[in-house]
């Protein structure tokens, strides 16, 4: 009998290195405050300077399955591959896309064979590249109706607090929008689409079921639910249901079984540290992790209960 484990993947924080446990909390946002002292989103220079650092390239591998890493040091993009093709998860930047391609050609499959490009959310660092690679793979588009709008705007449409021009990528056409609990089927493989909207208004995380041996392992790819500083929960007027939706993700996203969880930013689930082990032949999958992905969701529910709570006594 199958031994079931729960895999989760998440999708935006930092891109940096660390072992994430409940000992040492996953990271959920962006370094939050610039050297000059304001939130890094309202300084550009350093916002750039982020953005820069997480293009570093990385080696692709074999996480589990049929699943493969095949992002960058600091952005995540997974390639899920089928015999009759394969589903690429999110493209981040589009000046990353020959890196992507270089990615997958070296795990010795083909950018040709893509035939599904899914989103997680509408942000350059994730989507930024989806036109570049729909070019090179002839694959169809994937995502929410709310982040089907945002990608066809090339990101102006959102309210992000980063500089416009740092969220600006070629305007997406959506080829397939995808409801709550609706499924993408391709070789044998089937994802399911969950609606988490809050980091952006269409945000959206995938799960699915893969066989390894006797273990079958549901996987689910997370989409971000950091609150960019500064955003305001509080009367927001650009995401007027800002508060409604977070909480309903949140309490979604608690229910969802996990061993194991990654993320679309590095250092969210210690891709450096763990892919190491990984390679060195670790007894069992070092990206197994239960606890620290309960300590990621608790610890993104406290801040934004703990930013709500202060918005609302300061009203």
């Amino acid at each position: 009998m199958n031994k079931p484990l729960i895999v989760l993947v998440a999708l935006l924080g930092d891109g940096g290195s660390g072992k994430t446990s409940a000992q040492e909390p996953a990271k959920n946002s962006p370094a939050t405050v610039s050297p000059a002292g304001l939130p890094i989103s309202q300084n550009k220079v350093a916002a750039q300077a982020l953005f820069e650092s997480w293009k570093q390239p990385t080696t692709p591998f074999r996480l589990v399955g049929n699943v493969y890493y095949v992002g960058l040091s600091g952005v995540s993009s997974w390639l899920i591959t089928t015999p009759e093709g394969h589903i690429l998860i999110d493209t981040t930047f589009e000046d990353s896309i020959p890196q992507i391609a270089r990615n997958v050609d070296q795990l010795g499959f083909k950018v040709a064979d893509i035939k599904w490009i899914l989103s997680s959310h509408a942000h350059a660092d994730h989507v930024g590249g989806h036109v570049a690679m729909k070019r090179r793979s002839g694959a169809r588009i994937v995502a929410s109706a709310a982040d089907a709008h945002i990608m066809a705007t090339g990101g102006a449409d959102d309210f992000s607090p980063f500089p416009k021009e740092l969220l600006a990528y070629p305007p997406v056409k959506t080829d397939r929008i995808v409801e709550d609990n609706e499924k993408v089927s391709l070789g044998g493989v089937t994802l399911t689409a969950h609606l988490t909207p809050g980091h952006t208004k269409g945000a959206t995380t995938w799960t699915i079921a893969v066989e390894e041996g006797e273990l079958t392992h549901h996987v689910v790819f997370f989409s971000s639910v950091s609150v960019v500083a500064p955003t305001r929960l509080v009367s927001n007027p650009d995401y007027p249901n800002i508060v409604d939706d977070y909480k309903a993700t949140l309490k979604k996203l608690k229910a969802l079984p996990c061993d194991i969880f990654l993320a679309p930013h590095g250092d969210q689930f210690g891709l450096a540290q763990k892919s190491q082990l990984l390679k060195a032949g670790a007894g069992s999958n070092p990206f197994v992790d239960a606890a620290g992905w309960r300590s990621l969701i608790n610890n993104t529910e406290n801040g934004f209960l703990s930013q709500l709570a202060a918005e609302q006594a300061s009203k």
